[in-house]
């Protein structure tokens, strides 16, 4: 039986179908969510994809994390669901409590789109298990309100828990607090990352295919499941 991600597309999204195609090429079949659908169509996970939602009015991620969708997304969420939010999907999931903190202005005030070396720190989540913990990847970034931030007390128990994913290496392009480029939850079903694994997935198009790994991790976790 083949496996099933949806990939949701509210207004305003800019990279939903770049994420189907990494979803394809890992072995999945991508499956198309609108936002004012609440029927998740029996996918097996979701990916929030990148974008401007809404135009980021407001905050980035308010007005979509109301999307009828995502009642459906935090119900299956919080019941082990795979969630994988990139740039705005991330921001889309700080918004809905699915993760702690926020995501703020780059300090640098300007927009920012640079190929961005990362660590990966946990391994064991639903959709980084195929690296390894310390690996070294290459993804682009590109983001204008990139910036992690949350307190100090979140942050140490981040840290404590095991729970950032990964991390910028050589530069902090926004001025992520710790270098934080993306965040798990307790379960390590629901990930967040700034930057795009979805534009690292073939070597015509992407500076490495090391992106790819997101999506072959949740494949693999839900065969295995």
């Amino acid at each position: 039986m083949t496996t099933r991600v949806g990939v949701v597309t509210f207004p305003g999204s800019l990279d939903d179908r770049d994420a189907q195609r990494a979803v394809r090429l890992a072995g999945a079949e991508p499956v198309a969510l609108w936002h004012r659908d609440k029927d998740l169509h029996q996918v097996d996970a979701v990916v929030l994809p990148g974008g401007f939602s809404y135009g980021d009015y407001l905050r980035c991620g308010a007005i979509s994390r109301f999307s009828p969708v995502m009642d459906t997304v935090i119900e299956q969420a919080k019941l082990g669901m795979p969630v994988l939010g990139i740039c705005n999907g991330f921001q889309v999931l700080c918004e809905s409590h699915l993760l702690p903190g926020a995501l703020t202005r780059n300090d640098s005030l300007h927009f920012i789109c640079r190929d961005q070396k990362l660590r990966i720190e946990n391994a064991g989540t639903a959709w980084t298990r195929d690296y390894s913990a310390g690996q070294e990847i290459v993804v682009p970034l590109k983001n204008g309100e990139g910036r992690f931030v949350a307190d100090a007390h979140v942050l140490d128990e981040l840290e404590a828990e095991g729970r950032v994913v990964a991390r910028y290496l050589d530069v902090n392009p926004n001025g992520s607090y710790r270098d934080i480029a993306g965040i798990t939850n307790a379960a390590g079903n629901v990930v967040g990352l700034m930057p795009h694994p979805e534009h690292a997935v073939e070597p015509l198009t992407g500076p490495t295919t090391e992106g790819l790994g997101f999506f072959t991790s949740v494949l693999k976790q839900l065969v295995n499941a």
